[in-house]
């Protein structure tokens, strides 16, 4: 089962995705999570993603293309996997799907988790991470309450960052929201809900697949 799972940043989409992973035994690709990597070892690639990461732009396609590639090839996705946060523009859909079919694989389904811009940017200014174990809370968290570490906000999540990320977002995913509903793989899901209702939905139209 291969999956790609979009949404705008704050949709919800990691939380989602950690339920598939844990239900279906399919690999995580989140290119945040890659991209995170390599800014953290400071990797050619990482130092690069860094500049447009801060400003809230999308990263170029050499780089996130080059990344999921590899990732594409380990083990661990031989037997599926969810790709979460790619591809968001509609030339790295057409790489994406190059790099599969040289893999022998396709894309069975995308779902688009729907969620309104201004519900993002309360979500994610008041988001805040642990500086030691990167546990996810919020503006009301003084310290981390799994380690007691330090809780600080990521210059992504600031409000006027957000809203810029979101207007980048929008721009470049609806022409890839289109293309993969001319190929009939698209199902929009409502994410303005309670995350088990959301999940419920997306069950639904993966055991339908199976």
């Amino acid at each position: 089962m291969n999956i790609v799972l979009l949404g705008a940043p704050g949709a919800g989409k990691g939380t989602q995705a950690a339920n598939i992973v844990t239900e279906y035994d399919v690999a995580h690709i989140s290119t945040g999570d890659i991209l995170r990597a390599a800014v953290k070892a400071q990797t050619p690639l990482g130092v690069e993603a860094k500049s447009y990461m801060d400003a809230g732009g999308l990263v170029p396609d050499s780089v996130v293309i080059e990344l999921v590639k590899e990732r594409l090839q380990e083990n661990d996705t031989e037997k599926g996997f969810i790709l979460d946060g790619f591809p968001r523009t509609s030339t790295q859909a057409v790489a994406l799907a190059t790099e599969l079919s040289e893999l022998g694989r396709d894309i069975d389904i995308v779902i688009a988790v729907s969620v309104d811009p201004d519900v993002i940017v309360e979500r994610l200014a008041s988001r805040r991470l642990c500086r030691n174990c990167s546990y996810i809370g919020s503006a009301s968290d003084t310290s981390c309450p799994v380690c007691h570490g330090e809780m600080y906000q990521r210059d992504d999540d600031r409000a006027e960052t957000v809203r810029n990320r979101l207007e980048v977002y929008e721009k470049a995913t609806t022409p890839l929201i289109e293309y993969y509903r001319g190929r009939d793989l698209l199902t929009e899901v409502d994410g303005d809900r309670p995350v088990e209702e959301v999940y419920a939905s997306i069950k639904k139209l993966l055991d339908k697949l199976n």
